[in-house]
């Protein structure tokens, strides 16, 4: 029988294509501003450790690089797949955040979309901060096939799944060494004056 600490039922939900990306070791960088549904309107971190969820309704081929755009398919507002395949776990190591649109256009090399999004998140409620998330990936063995109930759908980041999925045998997309160097080449960029 396994531990509470051996599973995890909190999931944060993106873009399929993102978390491909993700965990695929091509980012290790997501944007967030706030879930139009987020309580407080503002994005934060609920939970650290949490399996990427991904998402399909808000996909838009046009707001991707061209290495990543041609890998989408659009769907219908409130389509939803029957089924939803959890494939990666991930470990939030920093919130970063971010005020200037000259240091996210240098961040450029780091992330999957294009200009386009990147101008868009930025200029989206001025006000408030855009928020950087920096994940270390690790991925199941095996994807685990789950149904996909009601209380996943909406604009919000984070759920709680059905049932837990466990935690054992999971693999990390890139090495120690390879990971924290990406972050280190991210914070310099942030902390450049």
């Amino acid at each position: 029988m396994l531990a509470e600490s051996d599973v995890l039922i909190h999931s944060f939900k993106e873009w399929a294509i993102a978390i491909s990306a993700l965990g695929s070791g091509k980012t290790i960088m997501l944007l967030r501003k706030g879930g139009i549904r987020e309580a407080s309107k503002k994005f934060q971190v609920k939970h650290q450790k949490v399996w990427l969820y991904p998402t399909y309704e808000h996909q838009k081929s046009q707001l991707l690089k061209p290495e990543y755009s041609t890998h989408v398919t659009e769907v219908r507002s409130g389509w939803h797949p029957a089924t939803v395949e959890i494939q990666s776990y991930a470990e939030i190591t920093n919130i970063l955040e971010i005020n200037s649109l000259e240091k996210l256009q240098q961040l450029e090399p780091y992330h999957i979309w294009n200009q386009l999004m990147v101008g868009d998140r930025f200029k989206w409620k001025p006000q408030q901060p855009l928020v950087i998330l920096l994940l270390r990936v690790s991925n199941l063995p095996t994807p685990i096939t789950i149904p996909y109930h009601q209380s996943y759908g909406g604009c919000k980041s984070w759920i709680d799944l059905q049932k837990p999925i466990s935690l054992q045998d999971l693999k990390p997309v890139l090495t120690t060494d390879i990971y924290q160097q990406q972050v280190n080449e991210i914070l310099n960029i942030i902390d450049r004056d």
